[in-house]
């Protein structure tokens, strides 16, 4: 474990994400997520009535189809698993964000297209770890050991990625070393000793 031993304690809810990327023989790109809730007790539902401990409170399933240029081509939406029957009227909502770029601005073309009664929250906040994987799976390191430099995925200028944590501050060490072009910090006079 990597925390601490914590206090005694007692499980009551679990929620799994899983993000998966692929690279589609047609040269996009999926990005597929499942999210479950479960309670570790029996409860009841105010419509799906008595539920046994272990059953899915929620399972939420989405797809993004997406190119290089990181914009949604598709998205599929599936709850196999939802406590109201109003839940499934939001699929279709999601729709709107096809044609919406993975990059800057994503938070804010998701509250637009499926904000608040448009959308279905569990749904919504699986959208931004799936923006997290799709840079990853497409910008990433391949198969064969190369890397597909991320920088490509610019949105205004330099790669999105500067200055978007501690490892790659423009004035740090990685930027320095991988991407020079961005680097804001004092450069090292000194040659390395080998």
């Amino acid at each position: 474990m990597s925390l601490s031993s914590p206090v005694a304690r007692q499980p009551l809810h679990t929620r799994t994400i899983v993000c998966d990327g692929f690279r589609r023989d047609d040269g996009l790109y999926d990005i597929e997520a499942r999210m479950v809730d479960t309670k570790s007790y029996d409860y009841t539902e105010a419509y799906r009535g008595p539920r046994p401990a272990g059953s899915h409170v929620h399972e939420m399933w989405v797809r993004l189809t997406l190119g290089d240029d990181m914009v949604v081509r598709a998205i599929e939406v599936s709850m196999p698993a939802a406590p109201y029957p109003t839940c499934q009227t939001a699929k279709p909502n999601f729709s709107a964000l096809v044609g919406a770029a993975i990059g800057s601005g994503w938070r804010q073309a998701v509250q637009v297209a499926v904000g608040q009664t448009r959308g279905c929250t569990h749904v919504r906040e699986l959208l931004f770890p799936m923006a997290t994987v799709a840079f990853q799976t497409i910008g990433g390191w391949t198969p064969d050991g190369e890397t597909r430099r991320p920088d490509r995925i610019q949105l205004g200028g330099r790669p999105f990625f500067i200055d978007g944590c501690i490892a790659w501050a423009s004035d740090g060490e990685v930027v320095a070393q991988l991407q020079p072009e961005y680097f804001t910090g004092k450069r090292s006079t000194s040659t390395p000793q080998s």
